[in-house]
């Protein structure tokens, strides 16, 4: 009698788009319409800060949440502009790309049976993260209104706040929100922010935002954090790229900013998985705060 080698929990997830869109750019002279990568150079002071890591041999372990000036740096600028006092050592965590913080949320807190909200069009890797921890997707579609006079824009794609409070169920556990919105470019309004910010307070649910095209909102568009409305530091889980920001993406390093009480479960999950980030990776220059570059790359 035959046994079955894998796990039920990868069951139907086998098969990946970015994996196959990968191997189609490198086999044809094509341009790379799939992944999500910005189009200029890493600026020469992240290349030079790593660069200079390597040569001083910070070639080793260093701590496994986070680079101690890393984590320092990233609780100070995002303690501004979320309006809090965050924790370096206890609310940051540094990971493999926002694909690791991912990974580490919904391992961490998403049980059997538990429902995720999801906003259609998403990232792919939100589905199968959320099925591979037992949880159950709940679909909602941003839906286009209908404009005159003009072209179309993502901004004109919109949730219904009363099909929205529909999905909200006893068994909710999370939704997940993407601003700017990986493929479609919506730049959610602090407006529709508060919206899915007054059902999560009502229902205990908590969130996750990825924002790590955080830095790349273009004309009049505001980027607000949903971390920053009243109620929602709490329950939220912010999610950053540094290879969005600064166009490194292939240096895979991403970070989960959030309260202790709930980041320390995502820790939890990154200390029995991958354990540690490329030191040199997580180096930048003291001398200039990389992250007050961020806003000339806009």
């Amino acid at each position: 009698m035959s046994r079955q080698i894998h796990s039920r929990r990868i069951e139907g997830l086998d098969k990946n788009i970015w994996i196959e869109f990968t191997q189609l750019a490198a086999d044809y002279p094509v341009v790379n319409l799939g992944q999500g990568f910005p189009d200029f150079s890493p600026p020469n002071f992240v290349k030079e800060a790593f660069t200079r890591a390597i040569n001083s041999d910070l070639n080793q372990y260093t701590r496994a949440f986070g680079h101690p000036p890393l984590v320092k740096i990233l609780a100070k600028f995002f303690g501004k502009l979320l309006g809090q006092d965050i924790d370096p050592f206890r609310e940051v965590l540094v990971t493999v790309g926002a694909y690791g913080a991912l990974f580490c949320f919904f391992q961490a807190l998403i049980d059997d049976e538990d429902e995720v909200i999801i906003i259609e069009p998403y990232f792919d890797c939100y589905e199968p993260m959320v099925r591979m921890a037992g949880g159950r997707p709940v679909f909602i579609t941003l839906h286009p209104k209908p404009v005159s006079g003009r072209l179309t824009t993502s901004a004109d794609w919109v949730l219904d706040p009363a099909e929205l409070a529909k999905k909200f169920s006893k068994r909710t556990k999370a939704i997940i929100i993407n601003t700017p919105n990986n493929p479609l470019g919506k730049v959610f309004k602090r407006e529709e922010l508060q919206v899915i910010a007054d059902l999560c307070v009502k229902h205990n649910v908590l969130c996750i935002s990825e924002e790590v095209y955080e830095w790349l909102v273009y004309d009049a568009n505001e980027h607000v954090r949903i971390a920053s409305l009243p109620g929602m530091w709490e329950r939220t889980i912010t999610v950053g790229s540094a290879g969005k920001t600064f166009s490194a993406t292939g240096w895979k390093i991403g970070w989960a900013i959030g309260p202790k009480d709930i980041l320390k479960h995502l820790q939890t999950v990154h200390q029995n998985s991958i354990y540690h980030c490329a030191t040199g990776a997580q180096v930048r220059n003291t001398k200039e705060n990389a992250f007050t570059a961020m806003n000339v790359q806009r």
